[in-house]
């Protein structure tokens, strides 16, 4: 079997390992974190039990006279 020549993708690590240090500051690292999907909600709205108060009883409450019954 022939050697195999690495490839950027060697350098890189496998997809769960931490990256290297790059010399970017906390503030930078957290604001990166922000952007790009680190800061995540552990359940997204559709995986949470309705709450009580997110019926339709508000907005009839607050709908506009012309739209009386």
């Amino acid at each position: 079997m022939p050697d195999r020549t690495p490839g950027p993708a060697d350098a890189a690590g496998p997809p769960d390992a931490d990256p290297p240090d790059s010399g970017l500051s906390d503030a930078v690292r957290r604001r990166l974190a922000a952007v790009f999907g680190d800061a995540l909600p552990d359940t997204t709205g559709d995986e949470r039990d309705p709450s009580p108060d997110s019926n339709d009883a508000q907005l009839l409450a607050d709908r506009p006279p012309h739209h009386d019954r």
